[in-house]
C-alpha cells in the first residue's frame, strides 16, 4: 500500500521540479502553472502552519502575505494530488485539510481532513488535526461531533497550545446543550489559562455571569455583572451588554423592591447600557419594554423605533408594538404589527396568542382559533393546555351559533389569510403613534418619510395578486363604504390599490396565492423556503452591512464573516442567534441582538463576540442532527475544481483497507472503520493482553481506529502478542508539513511489564515527553476512551424483560455459603437480590429505623431533592403533556429531626387521602367511568411535589457506632470493611463509597438513573416498611443509554435522568425489574445502570464494594479515563489505589495482575519523565512526604488526580493551604512554573521497590467469602 502513493519525499521533489518548469516556461514565455510552484523559503514558512493558528492569522503583521501564500499551497497541494491521482501520503492531506481551514472553506478543510481520517489509522494521535476536525465541525454546528473532537484534543495532549480556546468553544457548545454545570466549567478553565485567546478574560467572565442568569440564578448572576463592571479598561461594548442585561433582569425579577423601583433602576440601566453603545437594537427593545410596562407609550413607540432602526428584523419587537396598538384600541396597526412579527418567525408563539386574542375581541373566533393553532405547534409554547382549553370554548360557540350568521357579519378586520398576503403599509412603519394624536406635534419622531424595509419580502413578489377571499371582502367593504370606520377605509384603500394592479397585470377572479399561509392547509414551519430565506435576510443587513444568514440555512459564501452564537433567554425559552462581523484583527464587540417576546414573562438574552470560526444556528437543513447523529454532506463538492472533488471524494476508497464502508464525504469520518488493524473500542480492555510473556517477542504497535463519533465499532481483543500494522513502515516528512517532534504526534513506546524497575526507567530515559502529560493509565498507543456499542445480535424482543436473579436465604449458614459470592460478582449477573438477609442473620434494622435515628442523631444533615411524584415506570414534562428523559431534582438541606417530622405527616396525609377516597367511591360507586378517568388525568398531572432525603452520611464512628457494628454480622465479599475490598485499600474516607450512606423516603422517592462511582458495586439493604422498585440494566447497554441522554441534551454522568422504558424496548435494552422488600439486599453489580422508587415509607442504607477481581479493576480504571475524556472528577483514585493494592494485596489472578503491573510501570515512568525534565528545566524539586491517612490529590483546577509530585502555589505553600495543582494547569497559570514549587510525594527508589516486589502470587486451591 506504502508503495503506491506519492510520499512527501517525492511531494518535495515535485515541488522542486516545478521550480525548474517554472524557469523553462518563463525562457518559453509560458509561466501560469510554474508560477504556483513554492520556493524554500515558503515551505519553511508553510511547514510551520496548522490549525493551530486558526483565529490568530490575522493579528500577525504579515497576515494577508501569509493568506496569499496559503491560496498558492493549496494550489499547488491539490496539482499534486492530480497528477499523482489521489495516492499520497496521508500528512499530505492533513496538511491541506489546515491550510483550507486557515483560509476559512470549511468544504475543503472538511473534505481533505475526511481523507486524512480514512487513510491514518491513529489518527487520534495527531491533536493538531482533531483540532482542526473540532473547529470546522463548531463552524457547521455539529456540536456533537465538535465536543468529542475537541474532548479527544484534551485527552491525547492536555497541554495542548489551544486548550483555552478549546475550553471556550466546550463552554459556550455544553451551554447551549443546557449542560450548565459543564459549561461552568470549561469558561472557568479558560479564565484561569493565561495562553492567548480570541476573547478577552473580560468577555468570558460575562459568559459566566449570564450562564447563571441562564439558570435562574439571578443574584448571582446580578453579582457577576456588578463585578465585571468594576473592572479596569473594560472595553465599551462589553460594559453596554453588561449594563444591559442587568436593565432586563430588573425589569424581569425581582431584585429591587416594588414595580416603581425596579422600573427605575431598568430605565437607568437600559439608558447607560445605550451610552456605551447607543447602535444596540437589543437595548432599545428592551427599554421599550420598560416604558410599556409603566403605561408610558410614546417613550415605548420611541424606544421601539430605534430597536427597528438598529437591528436587524426582529420578531420581538414587532410583537411589542402590536402590544401597545392593541392596548391603545387599533386593531387593524396591531394585526399588522403582529403579521410582521410572524411573518419573520414563524413560530413566535407570543405573537400568534397575541394574535388570536386581538381576533376574538374583534368577534372573529375562527381566525382566533387558527392562530391558537399555531401557537400550540410552536416549540416555545409554554401554555399549550390553556390554548386547548381555549380552542375547545370557541368551537363550542361555533357550534352554537345559527348557520350563515357569521358569513353576514361585516368584519372588523380582514382574515388571516387576507392579513398574511397584504403588503405592511408605509404609514404603519414610518409614524410614530397616530393612536393619542393630543401627543402628535410637527416634528413627529416616527414620520421619517421612510419605510421600514423588515416586512416580509416575499410578499412583495405577488402582493398585486387578490385572492377570492380578498375579493369577497373587498366586495363587502364597497357595500357598506359609507358605514366604515377608519381601519377599514384604510383596508378598502390598500385593496382597490391592489385590485388596479390585478387588473393592469391582466389576472383574473380565481388566482390562488402562492404564499405559504398561516393556517392548517400549509406547512406552518417551512424547511427551505426561498420565501423565508428571502424575509429572514434578503431585505434587511446588519450595521456592519452583511447579510444575515436565516436559521435554517448551512452558513456558505460571503455569509460566513459572521458569528452567531446561542444564549439561552432567562425564561428558558430557545436560543438566539446573534450576528457580528468577524474581523479577529479589530476590537469584537459582544452584543445581543434579539430577545424572545413572553408578555411579561422572563427574557433575556446576550450575545457574544465573534470567535475565530463562527457559529451559525441550524434547525432545518442541519449538517448534523444533534440527536440522531444523521449526516449530511455540506457542500463538500468543490465546485471549482471537479476533478479533485471526485479524487477527495468519489475514490475515497482506493487506498482504504478491505471492510471500509460508506463514503468518505460523511459529516464525520466514522464510516471509515477499517477490520483489519486490531483495534480496542474500549482501551482498558487491551490492559491485560497488551504485553507479551518473557518468552513473547517484542509487541509491536497496535491501533484503534475507532471513530470519533460513534460507539458502533467492533471490539476486538489483543491477545498476547499484538498484530501488525498495515501501515506501520517508515513515512518520510514532507518538508511542507514539517512536523517537529511537537505534542502534536505522540511517539511510541512499549515497555514489558516483566522488565524490572531499573530497567524500565532506562528505557525510558532521554525519551522527553511521550505527549501524555497527566496520569494515564491506559496504553500509550491507545486511543480516547469510546463507549460500547449495543451487543450484537441484539436480543428477541421476548427476551428484553429477564426474570432477576434473586437468592432466599433460610439461616446464617447460606449467607456465609461461598458460591453466594461467586454468584453476585459473575459478570454475567448485573444485579442479585439476596431476599430475607435481615432475617437470616438477625439484623436489627431498627437501629436504622427513623425513630432510632432521631433519638440518636436529630441534628444531623439531610440532603434533599424535591422532586415530582410520578408513576415508576413513567417520567413526564412538568406539564404532563409528554414523556421525557430529564429528570428535575433540586437539591437543599434539612436536618434528620425535621425530614423525619415530614415523612411522618406524608405518610398521615396519605391515610386521610385514602379514607376520603374510599368515601368517594362508596358515594359514586355506580359511576366508575369517572374515577376510571381521574386516576388517568391523576398519572399525568399536575403532579404533586414530594422531597426525598438523601446522601445522609453515617461514616462518624462515635456517632453512629451501634448501626455501624450491627453491619459487621454481614458476609465479607459486602462488608464496608474487608481486605477483599479494593475500596477498603484507599486509605482514607470517600463518603458513600468506603462508608455507610442512609436514604429516607415517602412514596415517589426516586434515585435517577446512573452506574456507581468508577463502576464499583454497590450494596443497598431495603430498612422498610415500605418496598422499593428497582430498574437494572446490563453494564454492556450503557452505551446504549449514554446515546440516549445525548439524544436528549443530558449529561450521562453528571445530569439527573429516568430512562423511557418504551425507548429501551425499542432499542432491545434488556431491564430488569423487580421488588425489593424490607429485609432484602441487592448486589449491584460493577458497572451496571439502575433506577430506583420508592413505592411506600421507607429508609435504605447503601455503600460501594471492590470485589479483588480483573472484571472489577478493568471496568474502574475504563471509567477512570471516560471521566478523565469528559472533564469528570473520578471520586475513586486509582493510580493511588494501584500503588496501594501493590503493597497490600497478593494478586493470583494473571489478569488482574498484568493489568495492575502495567498501571504501575506507566505511573512509574511518567513519574521519572516528569521528575528529571523539571530537574533539567532547573525546577528544584521539595521533597514533602506523605501523613498516614493523607488522602490522595487532585488539581483545583480541573479535578484530575495528581500523584507523587504535586505542583503548589508559592502562596499556599507558605500558608501551609497546599492548593494543589496537575503540571498542565500549573503551566497555563504560570509557563515557566515561576507561581509554583513542585512536592515530591514518594522516593523514586521506594515506587521502584513496589514495582519490583509486586509479582504474580501462586494461584490459590480453593476460594471463601
Amino acid at each position: 500500500m506504502k508503495a503506491c502513493r506519492l510520499s512527501l519525499a517525492t511531494a518535495a521533489a515535485a515541488f522542486s521540479d516545478e521550480e525548474k518548469k517554472m524557469a523553462a516556461e518563463k525562457a518559453s514565455g509560458e509561466s501560469e502553472e510554474g508560477s504556483l510552484a513554492l520556493t524554500v523559503e515558503e515551505r519553511e514558512t508553510l511547514g510551520g502552519l496548522d490549525s493551530r493558528l486558526f483565529g490568530f492569522l490575522n493579528i500577525r503583521e504579515d497576515g494577508a502575505r501569509m493568506k496569499t501564500l496559503l491560496g498558492k499551497a493549496v494550489h499547488c497541494y491539490e496539482s499534486l494530488i492530480l497528477k499523482a491521482e489521489g495516492k499520497v501520503e496521508s500528512d499530505f492531506f492533513c496538511q491541506l485539510g489546515h491550510f483550507n481551514l486557515l483560509l476559512e472553506d470549511y468544504s475543503k478543510a472538511l473534505s481533505a481532513y475526511q481523507k486524512y481520517y480514512s487513510l491514518q489509522a491513529d489518527y487520534w494521535k495527531n491533536a493538531a488535526f482533531l483540532y482542526g476536525l473540532g473547529l470546522v465541525y463548531f463552524y457547521y454546528n455539529a456540536f456533537h461531533w465538535a465536543i468529542k473532537a475537541f474532548q479527544d484534543v484534551l485527552y491525547v495532549d492536555p497541554s495542548f497550545c489551544r486548550a483555552k480556546e478549546i475550553h471556550l468553544r466546550l463552554g459556550l457548545m455544553f451551554k447551549v446543550n443546557t449542560d450548565y454545570e459543564s459549561s461552568l466549567k470549561h469558561f472557568q478553565l479558560a479564565l484561569i489559562d493565561c495562553n492567548p485567546c480570541t476573547l478577552s478574560s473580560a468577555e468570558i467572565q460575562f459568559h459566566i455571569a449570564h450562564l447563571y442568569e441562564t439558570q435562574r440564578k439571578y443574584h448571582s448572576a446580578k453579582e457577576a455583572y456588578e463585578q465585571l463592571l468594576k473592572t479596569e479598561n473594560l472595553p465599551a461594548q462589553v460594559k453596554a451588554t453588561v449594563l444591559q442585561q442587568l436593565g432586563w433582569m430588573h425589569h424581569t425579577m425581582d431584585l429591587a423592591g416594588d414595580k416603581t423601583t425596579k422600573e427605575s433602576y431598568a430605565i437607568q440601566y437600559l439608558q447607560k447600557s445605550l451610552e456605551a453603545d447607543p447602535n444596540s437594537g437589543q437595548s432599545w427593545y428592551f427599554l421599550g419594554r420598560c416604558y410599556s410596562s409603566i403605561g408610558k407609550v410614546q417613550d415605548a413607540f420611541i424606544s421601539y423605533r430605534q430597536s427597528i432602526d438598529k437591528s436587524e428584523a426582529s420578531a420581538d419587537t414587532w410583537c411589542s408594538i402590536g402590544v401597545l396598538y392593541q392596548q391603545q384600541n387599533q386593531p387593524m396597526d396591531a394585526l399588522q404589527a403582529y403579521i410582521c412579527a410572524v411573518q419573520l418567525d414563524h413560530g413566535h408563539a407570543a405573537a400568534w396568542m397575541d394574535l388570536g386574542t386581538l381576533y376574538e375581541s374583534c368577534n372573529q373566533p375562527q381566525d382566533a382559533i387558527k392562530c391558537y393553532l399555531n401557537a400550540t405547534r410552536s416549540k416555545t409554547c409554554s401554555s399549550a393546555s390553556t390554548l386547548a382549553a381555549r380552542i375547545k370554548f370557541l368551537q363550542a360557540q361555533l357550534c352554537n351559533l345559527p348557520q350563515g350568521s357569521l358569513q353576514n357579519k361585516t368584519k372588523l378586520l380582514p382574515s388571516i389569510e387576507e392579513a398574511w398576503s397584504l403588503p405592511i403599509p408605509a404609514e404603519l412603519t414610518s409614524r410614530q403613534g397616530a393612536m393619542n394624536s393630543a401627543q402628535q406635534n410637527g416634528s413627529d419622531n416616527w414620520n421619517s418619510g421612510q419605510t421600514i424595509s423588515l416586512h416580509p419580502v416575499q410578499q412583495q413578489a405577488h402582493s398585486w395578486g387578490l385572492t377570492p377571499q380578498k375579493l369577497q371582502h373587498l366586495e363587502q367593504l364597497r357595500a357598506n363604504k359609507d358605514n366604515l370606520n377608519p381601519a377599514q377605509r384604510l383596508m378598502l384603500e390598500q385593496l382597490e390599490n391592489q385590485f388596479v394592479l390585478m387588473e393592469q397585470r391582466g389576472l383574473h377572479k380565481g388566482q390562488s396565492s402562492h404564499l405559504a399561509g398561516p393556517n392548517d392547509e400549509q406547512p406552518l414551519f417551512p424547511t427551505g423556503s426561498t420565501q423565508y430565506h428571502q424575509a429572514a435576510c434578503t431585505s434587511s443587513q446588519n450595521q456592519n452591512g452583511h447579510h444575515t444568514l436565516p436559521r435554517n440555512s448551512v452558513p456558505q459564501g460571503d455569509a460566513l464573516n459572521h458569528l452567531s452564537s446561542y444564549i439561552a433567554t432567562s425564561g428558558g425559552q430557545k436560543g438566539i442567534t446573534f450576528t457580528k462581523e468577524s474581523k479577529p484583527s479589530r476590537n469584537r464587540s459582544l452584543g445581543s441582538e434579539s430577545s424572545r417576546h413572553a408578555g411579561d414573562t422572563s427574557n433575556s438574552c446576550a450575545g457574544i463576540k465573534e470567535l475565530p470560526n463562527h457559529v451559525h444556528q441550524v434547525t432545518t437543513v442541519a449538517i448534523s442532527s444533534l440527536n440522531h447523529g444523521e449526516s449530511v454532506s455540506p457542500n463538500l463538492i468543490i465546485a471549482d475544481n471537479p476533478q479533485l472533488s471526485a479524487l477527495l471524494i468519489g475514490k475515497a476508497n482506493d487506498n482504504v483497507d478491505t471492510g471500509t464502508c460508506g463514503k468518505v464525504n460523511n459529516t464525520h469520518p466514522v464510516i471509515h472503520t477499517k477490520t483489519d488493524n486490531s483495534v480496542a473500542s474500549s482501551p482498558s480492555s487491551v490492559i491485560s493482553t497488551a504485553t507479551p510473556s518473557p518468552k513473547s517477542t517484542e509487541p509491536t504497535s497496535t491501533h484503534s481506529v475507532t471513530s470519533l463519533n460513534s460507539p458502533h465499532s467492533g471490539l476486538h481483543t489483543i491477545n498476547g502478542e499484538g498484530l501488525e500494522n498495515s501501515q506501520s513502515s517508515t513515512k518520510v516528512d514532507l518538508p511542507v508539513v514539517n512536523h517537529k517532534s511537537s505534542p502534536q504526534i505522540i511517539p511510541s513506546m512499549s515497555v514489558s511489564i516483566y522488565s524490572s524497575s531499573t530497567e524500565v526507567l532506562k528505557a525510558c530515559r532521554n525519551l522527553g515527553k511521550n505527549g501524555l502529560s497527566n496520569s494515564h493509565i491506559l496504553l500509550d498507543k491507545c486511543p480516547p476512551p469510546r463507549p460500547p456499542a449495543s451487543p450484537y445480535p441484539p436480543l428477541p424482543k421476548e427476551k428484553l424483560n429477564p426474570p432477576t436473579p434473586s437468592i432466599y436465604l433460610e439461616n446464617k449458614r447460606d449467607a456465609f455459603f461461598p458460591p453466594l459470592h461467586q454468584f453476585c460478582t459473575n459478570p454475567k449477573n448485573p444485579v442479585t437480590v439476596i431476599r430475607g438477609l435481615a432475617g437470616a442473620l438477625k439484623l436489627d434494622l431498627g437501629l436504622f429505623s427513623t425513630k432510632t435515628l432521631v433519638e440518636a442523631n436529630n441534628e444531623h444533615v439531610v440532603e434533599v431533592r424535591t422532586q415530582l411524584l410520578q408513576p415508576a415506570d413513567e417520567n413526564w414534562d412538568p406539564t404532563g403533556t409528554k414523556k421525557i428523559w430529564r429528570y428535575e431534582s433540586n437539591r437543599s438541606h434539612t436536618t434528620i429531626a425535621k425530614y423525619a417530622q415530614y415523612q411522618a405527616s406524608s405518610f398521615q396525609e396519605s391515610l386521610r387521602e385514602e379514607n376520603e377516597r374510599k368515601t368517594q367511591i362508596k358515594d359514586y360507586s355506580d359511576n366508575e367511568s369517572t374515577s376510571s378517568d381521574n386516576s388517568g388525568r391523576r398519572r399525568k398531572g399536575p403532579f404533586k411535589t414530594i422531597k426525598f432525603g438523601t446522601n445522609i452520611d453515617l461514616s462518624d464512628n462515635k456517632k453512629w457506632k451501634l448501626q455501624l457494628h450491627e453491619l459487621t454480622k454481614l458476609p465479607a465479599f459486602v462488608r464496608v470493611v474487608s481486605a477483599g475490598n479494593l475500596l477498603s485499600h484507599v486509605g482514607h474516607t470517600i463518603v458513600g463509597m468506603n462508608t455507610v450512606q442512609l436514604y429516607m423516603k415517602v412514596p415517589g422517592s426516586r434515585t435517577p438513573g446512573h452506574q456507581e462511582n468508577n463502576n464499583f458495586c454497590s450494596v443497598n439493604i431495603n430498612i422498610g416498611p415500605g418496598d422499593c422498585e428497582w430498574f437494572v440494566v446490563p453494564e454492556d447497554y450503557w452505551g446504549v443509554l449514554n446515546e440516549f441522554c445525548e439524544k436528549n441534551n443530558l449529561n450521562f454522568l453528571m445530569s439527573s435522568w429516568w430512562p423511557n422504558l418504551e425507548d429501551l424496548y425499542e432499542a432491545n435494552v434488556p431491564v430488569y425489574r423487580f421488588i425489593q422488600r424490607p429485609g432484602d439486599l441487592v448486589w449491584i453489580n460493577a458497572g451496571t445502570v439502575h433506577w430506583v422508587q420508592a413505592i411506600g415509607w421507607c429508609n435504605n442504607i447503601a455503600w460501594n464494594v471492590g470485589p479483588l477481581t480483573a472484571c472489577q479493576y478493568k471496568l474502574a480504571v475504563e471509567r477512570y479515563e471516560w471521566n478523565k475524556l469528559k472533564n469528570v472528577k473520578s471520586i475513586v483514585p486509582m493510580v493511588h489505589l494501584s500503588w496501594n493494592m501493590a503493597r497490600n494485596i497478593k494478586v493470583s489472578d494473571p489478569k488482574l495482575f498484568e493489568m495492575m503491573k502495567y498501571c504501575l510501570l506507566k505511573i512509574l515512568k511518567q513519574c521519572q519523565t516528569l521528575r528529571e525534565a523539571l530537574v533539567a528545566a532547573g525546577k528544584e524539586v521539595l521533597w514533602h512526604g506523605r501523613t498516614k491517612n493523607e488522602p490522595a490529590h487532585y488539581c483545583s483546577v480541573c479535578e484530575v488526580e495528581v500523584f507523587n509530585l504535586l505542583f503548589v502555589t508559592n502562596e499556599s505553600n507558605s500558608q501551609k493551604t497546599y492548593i494543589v495543582h496537575c503540571q498542565d494547569c500549573a503551566r497555563k497559570t504560570s509557563g515557566n512554573l515561576e507561581n509554583f514549587v513542585v512536592l515530591e510525594q514518594y522516593k523514586m527508589e521506594d515506587l521502584m521497590q513496589v514495582y519490583d516486589q509486586f509479582t504474580l502470587a501462586p494461584s490459590l486451591t480453593s476460594s471463601s467469602s
